[in-house]
């Protein structure tokens, strides 16, 4: 918890009693359902937490902006996101029940007002949002073609609409066609050795209306 602390230090009282809350938490629910390894279930903060916030390093979420995390997985990036950034809507996805299940569990647990969750492919979801991000769970094509739509009309950031990605390695190869992606090393704002290579990939979408599709 230290770690969150050292790298966001303005964090208010009820944001630093959620980020502490969130161990137990998980920990409980993973004897349950397993959603995170045992591994980094006892390094939460710095495989999960501090990671999933690296976007934020990146971006800065005005009030009443929409973010939609896809594969969500037992909530990351999304809950660490939504604590941080309270007056931001959320929505988080995931095709596998009992992983939704856990993030509500979770959800609920921090009293969490600005998260929406589905069970439900992202191809599914109809809304449309200022940002969508997520962590690895595909090729950037394969990501970009699940999302396709899903971009708000209206800028309201000093990025662009569209992807925020949290990647890992070499990225030359997936990102060869996408010209306005821009990377951000993680290792230029965090100095554990575990984001050496870990990366957030931002690549602005074009709105298109539904009709369009």
């Amino acid at each position: 918890m230290q770690l969150i602390k050292n790298y966001f230090p303005d964090l208010t009282d009820t944001q630093i009693q959620q980020f502490e809350h969130l161990e137990a938490l998980y920990k409980d629910w993973n004897l349950k359902i397993n959603v995170v390894s045992r591994k980094d279930i006892d390094e939460l903060y710095l495989r999960h937490v501090l990671h999933s916030l690296g976007i934020a390093k990146v971006m800065s979420f005005i009030p009443n902006s929409k973010v939609l995390d896809v594969g969500t997985g037992g909530g990351f990036p999304g809950i660490p996101l939504a604590i941080l950034f309270p007056e931001t809507q959320f929505h988080l996805v995931d095709s596998i029940a009992k992983k939704i299940k856990v993030v509500n569990e979770v959800v609920e647990g921090l009293s969490l007002t600005n998260v929406k969750t589905s069970h439900d492919r992202v191809e599914n979801i109809s809304d449309q949002f200022d940002f969508i991000v997520s962590r690895a769970v595909a090729a950037m094509p394969t990501f970009v073609h699940w999302v396709k739509g899903k971009i708000a009309k209206q800028q309201n950031h000093e990025l662009k609409n569209g992807i925020l990605y949290l990647k890992g390695g070499d990225l030359t190869e997936e990102l060869e066609t996408y010209k306005t992606a821009t990377i951000y090393n993680l290792s230029d704002y965090y100095s554990e050795a575990f984001f050496d290579t870990k990366k957030v990939v931002h690549l602005p979408l074009k709105y298109r209306g539904q009709n369009s599709l």
